[in-house]
């Protein structure tokens, strides 16, 4: 029974994984995120601007189908990227 709960939670991780790959800099601005990170803590890291930080966010949200910041997080999470 464990053996068999246990594939039908990998397939149903597999069925939320994004159409389309999160970049390695879309895997980072939402790493710091879930770090509790600003934006704007994030771009002094990274070394970028903070428009550049919401830019790829905001892709990495998209690519997710989520409407938050920590709602992309939370699937990044729970789909294995993070």
């Amino acid at each position: 029974i464990f053996e068999a709960a246990i594939r039908v939670v990998r397939s149903s991780m597999r069925e939320d994984a994004p159409q389309e790959a999160l970049t390695e800099r879309e895997t980072e601005c939402l790493f710091w995120a879930s770090e509790g990170m600003t934006s704007g803590e994030i771009a002094c890291i990274l070394g970028i601007t903070e428009r550049t930080v919401n830019y790829h966010v905001a892709n990495a949200m998209a690519k997710l189908k989520v409407d938050t910041k920590m709602a992309a997080v939370h699937r990044a999470c729970w789909i294995g990227i993070l």
